[in-house]
């Protein structure tokens, strides 16, 4: 199966990062969709392909302060918005 992801904007409210950390939150996010998306696929209403102007997300609550491991809760949370409970 192959799946393409674009996501043209993230807007993370309240949270402040350096211009470098950007780079290491996008790296982390990015490791941790892919290996999601390998292991557990896409959700049903997902598998025919579609593309989604917006997906909003609440109930993230990020834990520490390290760039890469923000990216990966921020991916664990926009897989969770993905149809993966």
């Amino acid at each position: 199966m192959n799946i393409q992801l674009h996501i043209e904007r993230l807007v993370l409210d309240g949270v402040d990062l350096a211009g470098h950390s950007r780079g290491e939150l996008q790296a982390g996010l990015t490791a941790e969709l892919t290996r999601l998306l390998s292991e557990g696929g896409l959700a049903g209403q997902w598998s025919n392909g579609v593309a989604v102007p917006r997906l909003q997300l609440s109930g993230l609550q990020l834990v520490g302060q390290q760039p890469t491991h923000l990216g990966e809760q921020i991916a664990q949370t926009v897989y969770r918005g993905l149809g993966h409970e």
